[in-house]
């Protein structure tokens, strides 16, 4: 039986929403609007057209999605690992977590910056882990 995580919140951030998503031609979108179908942006929206043209990857079936591109979110590239990068932790109060840089590895081999965010309890179960690990392999 697994233990049950703390929920986590995220950190507070001063914009309330995200910036649309605006793929560029040649770009893999997922369309929330077709089903969840990932296709290949063939055709950007502009003065001839008003929406994006998405075309299934390989060759196949061709389909538009909103010009504005409420519907279509970025495809993600799968994560390898991650690694601890430098910065400042920063703490929040709100949500009662720390947020420690790191830098995402990517299957591709890009890479991407991003936060392990944990709780007082988390971080002092990560904490107890590490000094097992230590004191097993006499780490130093």
């Amino acid at each position: 039986m697994t233990e049950p995580t703390s929920p986590h919140h995220p950190l507070r951030v001063d914009r309330l929403t995200a910036d649309a998503y605006r793929p560029r031609l040649g770009d893999l979108a997922l369309d929330l609007a077709a089903d969840s179908q990932i296709g290949v942006v063939v055709g950007l929206p502009g003065e001839s057209a008003k929406s994006y043209h998405l075309r299934t990857p390989g060759g196949g079936s061709d389909w538009r999605a909103a010009g504005d591109g409420s519907t279509l979110r970025p495809v993600s590239v799968p994560v390898t690992h991650a690694t601890p990068r430098g910065g400042a932790t920063r703490y929040d109060d709100f949500t009662g977590t720390a947020a420690f840089p790191i830098l995402v590895h990517h299957a591709d081999g890009g890479t991407s910056d991003s936060a392990l965010v944990l709780t007082a309890d988390e971080f002092a179960w990560l904490h107890a882990r590490f000094g097992e690990l230590m004191e097993r392999d006499s780490i130093s």
